[in-house]
């Protein structure tokens, strides 16, 4: 039976978790049409008669992703009538971080509009929270997803084919549970043992599923679990593991033949403006507990533009030392010139399989590794499942699978999402394992660019951008302790070390004389973080650490603004800014819940200087945010 499946993505998560469940559909005997939700050309709701799934992430301060702008507009156009989709059935799956204030917003937006248009759930609304990792709600809400499915045709089969319905009928009388928002362990193992109609890798998984006594022993001589080791009961236990996913990349590396690459072909964004940094400063002294840089970027001769209020993407490479690294351990040290040929392996079993888009056609392996791929991203329990078989050594290959298995969700939190391993550490810990390099094509995401507020005005420094940031520096300890610096700030803070300034030199003009490094950005406009228009309106900004970046071109503009009108009426400017140590450290981060705080700090003085209870301020608040008068931009 068909449904359409629908993602809304930003940065790839959306659209990674609608592939998994179009893949697994097929073993559960339906059939998922799947699309961006961008491509309206491709879908119509307004005469769907299948069941609709959709898995809507959320960017900015609670907003839908950038791909479903256009579906959003569409949805709220206010002339359309209360029953337009009265005869949709829909399940939706939202993505979110409870760190931020509106969690999970962007599928929220949707999911209250499609009720309003008349559409009806056959499936309850699963919000997935990245704070605490998204696969605690997410692999329930796609194992319950069949029953939902199945229940939701055989109460309609009078609108659907017989026959179909009653194979989906058969399908059902094989569960133990059939109707249930969850299915039990028994039902998954009978989807692993249907995913391959040979049969052979049933086999394989039962196989795999039975645990050698004296191969368990040998893990658990410590009594501390680790990334390497785990103790009972996960250790002797038999273990329901993922279905293995099937490979559809074929990659040939050929001699290169002398090609220029543009780092600007790894930005799927337009346009890309490549600039040179005219100046950089140490905003913090040496001893602050982080150091904060300021950049300024020379965008004279471009068409780049910018208000106040808005951000930027840097257009960044992976560490070389991390990039060196793989090819060391891929052994393809001296294959990194090559040209990368990727193409569709002929007989995979994946659907709708295709070339990844972050991929420039006929790159090096050099390159492909350092601009294109997030070699640090945390590996999914699907690159961890497809990893163990390519792992030669049996402790290893059983530690992996323990990792994405059921009974090893706890160890996968501890030891992989919480951790914040990535595939350089997996591939420490266990020396036996050598993916190939399709493997890491089909599975690491794109690298993305990273946003950056703009710290100035452009009124005040003509042809210049500034931007603001914390080195971002952390241990990693997953199998030895490595100090590691964040991907962007990290690169930065190298590219600059030949013109810095020091802190002693901060309020001076000229920077040192060196040859300026050029960086590629891309705007990244919010459309809604600005000023007010009127002039007259009085603000109050709230920027603890870096935050304070954009209400330096706050106060840069209206300053130039004043300076050209004397006689105009300007309201009052509050600034709040915090840090850790007056002397040494201005921009320093507060805590990871700085806007939550704000938030409540927010009701709390509207409730007491009104006289108002909690809920009217909370009212009142968001009265305030609808209007535009209270603006977010959490990063």
């Amino acid at each position: 039976m068909r449904f359409l499946l629908l993602y809304a993505t930003q940065r790839g998560q959306a659209k990674a978790i609608a592939e998994e469940i179009s893949e697994k559909a097929v073993t559960y005997g339906f059939s998922a049409d799947l699309y961006c939700i961008s491509e309206l050309d491709k879908y119509d709701l307004k005469t769907e008669t299948a069941p609709l799934v959709m898995v809507v992430s959320t960017t900015g301060n609670g907003d839908p992703p950038d791909t479903a702008r256009k579906f959003v507009k569409a949805i709220q156009d206010k002339t359309l009538p209360p029953d337009f989709l009265a005869h949709l059935r829909y399940g939706l799956l939202g993505l979110g971080d409870s760190e931020y204030t509106y969690f999970c917003n962007g599928g929220k937006v949707i999911d209250k509009r499609l009720q309003e248009l008349g559409a009806q759930r056959f499936y309850n609304t699963g919000h997935a929270d990245d704070c605490v990792g998204l696969e605690l709600v997410v692999e329930p809400w796609i194992n319950g997803l069949w029953a939902a499915l199945e229940k939701h045709f055989l109460s309609n089969r009078g609108r659907e084919d017989t026959s179909e319905t009653l194979t989906m009928a058969s399908h059902a009388s094989q569960r133990t549970d059939p109707l249930t928002p969850e299915l039990s362990h028994v039902e998954s193992q009978v989807g692993l043992l249907r995913l391959d109609d040979s049969g052979g890798k049933a086999a394989e998984v039962l196989e795999q599923n039975a645990v050698n006594s004296s191969q368990s022993s040998t893990l658990i001589a410590d009594s501390e679990a680790s990334l390497t080791c785990s103790v009972p009961p996960l250790s002797q236990a038999s273990l329901n593991i993922p279905a293995l996913p099937p490979e559809y990349l074929e990659v040939h590396l050929e001699e290169a033949l002398g090609q220029e690459e543009s780092h600007a072909s790894v930005s799927s964004v337009d346009p890309v403006f490549h600039v040179p940094i005219s100046k950089a400063v140490q905003l913090t002294t040496n001893d602050a507990i982080k150091t904060t840089l300021l950049i300024e970027l020379d965008v004279s001769k471009t068409d780049f533009s910018y208000q106040p209020g808005d951000a930027f993407n840097v257009v960044c490479p992976n560490s070389d030392s991390e990039v060196q690294f793989l090819l060391q351990r891929l052994q393809l040290v001296d294959r990194r010139e090559h040209r990368v040929a990727v193409t569709i392996k002929a007989d995979t079993r994946k659907k709708g399989a295709a070339l990844p888009e972050h991929v420039p056609e006929r790159c090096s392996l050099l390159f492909l590794l350092t601009w294109c791929l997030e070699i640090r991203a945390v590996p999914k329990k699907a690159f961890l499942r497809a990893l163990a078989d390519h792992t030669s050594n049996g402790a290893e290959r059983r530690r992996l699978q323990e990792l994405c298995s059921r009974q090893g969700a706890a160890d996968y939190a501890r030891f992989i999402r919480d951790a914040g391993a990535c595939l350089s550490d997996l591939l420490r810990a266990f020396p036996s394992c050598q993916p190939p390099l399709g493997l890491l094509l089909e599975h690491l995401p794109k690298l993305q660019p990273r946003p950056y507020s703009c710290a100035s005005s452009s009124l005040f420094h003509p042809g210049k951008l500034h931007f603001i940031f914390n080195i971002v520096e952390f241990l990693s300890n997953t199998t030895e302790v490595v100090l590691r610096r964040g991907v962007c700030t990290g690169w930065l803070a190298t590219l600059v070390e030949s013109i810095l300034q020091p802190y002693t030199c901060a309020n001076h003009a000229d920077g040192k004389k060196a040859l300026a490094p050029k960086i590629s950005i891309s705007p990244r406009t919010t459309n809604y973080f600005h000023l007010p228009n009127d002039p007259s309106v009085p603000i109050i900004m709230v920027g603890p650490g870096a935050g304070v970046a954009p209400f330096i071109g706050f106060l840069q503009h209206r300053e130039k603004l004043q300076e050209r009108h004397p006689g105009g009426r300007f309201g009052a400017t509050w600034l709040f800014f915090g840090c850790r140590h007056k002397e040494r450290d201005y921009l320093l981060r507060d805590a990871k819940n700085m806007a939550k705080d704000v938030h409540d700090a927010l009701v709390e003085i509207i409730s007491r200087e009104t006289g108002v209870e909690k809920l009217e301020a909370l009212k009142t608040l968001a009265t305030l945010k609808e209007e535009k008068r209270y603006l977010q931009d959490i990063w």
